[in-house]
């Protein structure tokens, strides 16, 4: 039998060790699925529900392996699909590679059903590399760079392949003018500031009273270096919500998360210190950086595209974080440094700490939303995959989930997209099939789409030697976010007809799928029911009527801003009492001295 091109697209595919590709059938890749089953599912395909899906697994999967993403989906409808998981990948910094059909050559530019220009359609999101497939012999070199593309430039590319050219027999390209000849495989590589660069950033690093280290997903593996620097300079260190897994809350001068969803030490490390050192952060918001003209900058980025932006930086330093700062470090200068700066941010950390238990134990109706992550945070696993959705849910994940090492964790960071927590989920389980995986989802996300992605955990659930899947569900009938963002930024109460949302029963929903459900009504029966979530034997959706009148309130709000809001509150909204309630009280705990429950 003749190998069709199909075919040698899920070879190379193996050959670049693609072991799964998540999918959903249609009959523009029609040629793709036959030649699946003539490989005996090698690579994988991984069904989802909606191409939307597909995607977001691709990332999942990407971000918690280090190994490409491979999605799959038909001409038209498939591939508009594809785009929201796509743009995650993009805006996060993630290698993904879409392989889509199209509509066959002879009906291209015929206005045929489902004919979209697709070049058009994906020109921006797979900007790095898009290319179609015309004819055979330029399937290799086309399929080779879209991959080699994705790793070194960290994006999404795409390759279109019509779906007659799927069905043509495959011959390489030849030793002929006009032929592009392609080959398998890349090398590692390390890119290093040059020396006059580093001694720079030395000299500005050790010129601070006050150093602030900032750290993203670019500095994961760099964790003993960012230690070092830290300890040498004396100094406190912030994460962005993407480098959340990368160092451990548990040491003394983790400041934790920075920004609307960050930490009261982080907002006052930024705000005091003198010296600022970024690695691997893109961070957007620069009102959450110290002011303009009072602290001093260097960044350390691999990506000169993404250098220098976000704050006026003193040194740009291009080039891997661990081998930068493997040679900034001797460069260091440590001696004649005083504790009192790092004692004071290792005291505002453990003061944030006792005032993030104590507002996990305030009352609320029926259940608190930050005690539901505060109580699973002792009980984590120490392997476990953490993943967040967007929401009101990503504020609790931020500040109460310890992280710790051998922890690893994300969400849509820089797209902020609804609906990921899931499918990044399925795709964190087929990354590691031997390690336990927890989402934390919104109400709203879930029924976005968590729901029916359900349905692909309940599917492929055998395929995971550990089977523990716990998706929980922070049921509170509120677009929960929106709506206090309403509030705060733009002074106007909750409209009902766009915020309220109606009242699921996700466990019972995942029971009829044979899973594990578990609904908690009641805060005595919280840490029971994530005890009973963590052991089940297979996935789990374990859903808790929470408080929406809970405010996710920024670190830096002030008296002033919590006045803002309650008179916006006062202005109609349908639970005023109840939520400048629970805001004043969520706020005052910042103030209360000692441990003592309040």
């Amino acid at each position: 039998m003749s190998t069709k091109v199909s075919d040698h697209v899920l070879e190379r595919l193996r050959a670049w060790g693609v072991e799964q590709v998540f999918g959903y059938p249609g009959d523009g890749i029609n040629g793709l699925l036959a030649a699946w089953g003539r490989a005996e599912d090698r690579p994988r395909f991984i069904q989802s529900r909606h191409e939307e899906m597909s995607a977001f697994e691709a990332v999942g999967y990407a971000k918690f392996s280090g190994r490409i993403g491979v999605c799959a989906a038909t001409s038209g409808p498939g591939a508009i699909h594809l785009l929201n998981g796509l743009y995650d990948a993009k805006l996060d910094h993630v290698p993904v590679l879409a392989i889509v059909g199209q509509t066959d050559r002879t009906a291209m530019g015929g206005s045929y059903q489902q004919e979209v220009d697709l070049h058009t359609l994906y020109k921006d999101v797979a900007s790095e590399f898009v290319e179609t497939v015309t004819v055979p012999e330029q399937l290799p070199n086309v399929l080779d760079r879209a991959i080699r593309t994705a790793y070194a430039r960290r994006c999404p590319t795409a390759v279109i392949i019509p779906g007659d050219v799927q069905e043509l027999d495959y011959s390489p390209p030849t030793h002929e003018f006009k032929m592009v000849p392609s080959s398998l495989g890349m090398s590692d590589f390390t890119a290093t500031p040059a020396d006059e660069a580093l001694r720079r950033a030395a000299d500005v690093l050790n010129a601070g009273d006050k150093v602030a280290v900032l750290i993203g997903q670019g500095a994961a593996g760099a964790v003993a270096e960012v230690r070092e620097v830290a300890e040498l300079l004396g100094a406190g260190v912030a994460k962005a919500l993407l480098g959340k897994d990368v160092l451990s809350d548990e040491l003394p001068c983790v400041t934790g998360p920075i920004g609307l969803l960050g930490s009261r030490p982080s907002y006052e490390l930024m705000r005091d210190c003198d010296t600022l050192l970024t690695v691997g952060s893109s961070f957007p918001y620069t009102q959450f950086m110290p002011d303009f003209g009072k602290a001093r900058g260097v960044q350390i980025d691999i990506d000169a595209h993404m250098i220098g932006m976000r704050y006026p930086y003193e040194v740009n330093l291009v080039g891997d974080a661990r081998a930068t700062l493997q040679r900034l470090i001797p460069l260091l200068k440590a001696e004649g440094r005083g504790r009192e700066w790092y004692d004071t941010v290792c005291a505002n950390v453990k003061r944030w700490h006792e005032t993030m238990e104590r507002r996990a134990g305030l009352a609320a109706d029926p259940i608190n939303p930050e005690y539901v992550a505060r109580a699973l945070d002792p009980l984590l696993p120490d392997n476990v995959i953490l993943t967040s959705d967007s929401g009101s849910v990503a504020n609790w994940y931020a500040r109460h989930i310890t992280m710790r090492p051998g922890m690893r964790g994300s969400l849509s960071g820089t797209l902020a997209t609804m609906g990921p927590g899931v499918p990044y989920a399925i795709g964190a389980k087929f990354a590691h099939p031997d390690r336990p995986v927890v989402a934390l989802v919104g109400d709203g996300a879930m029924q976005m789409n968590g729901l029916a992605e359900m349905i692909t955990a309940a599917k492929y659930q055998d395929r995971w030697s550990d089977p523990r899947l716990v998706v929980a569900v922070w049921n509170n009938q509120d677009l929960n976010q929106v709506t206090w963002e309403m509030r705060a930024m733009e002074g106007a109460p909750s409209f009902l007809p766009s915020q309220s949302i109606p009242d699921v029963q996700y466990a019972a929903f995942a029971r009829s799928l044979g899973l594990t459900g578990i609904r908690v009504e009641k805060p005595e029966d919280v840490e029971s029911g994530w005890r009973a979530a963590l052991a089940a034997d297979g996935p789990a959706v374990i859903e808790f009527l929470t408080d929406p009148a809970v405010p996710p309130i920024p670190p830096h709000a002030t008296w002033e801003q919590m006045e803002a809001t309650a008179a916006s509150i006062l202005k109609g909204d349908a639970d005023r009492g109840s939520m400048i309630k629970r805001g004043l009280k969520a706020k005052v705990q910042e103030f209360l001295p000692g441990r003592d429950k309040q």
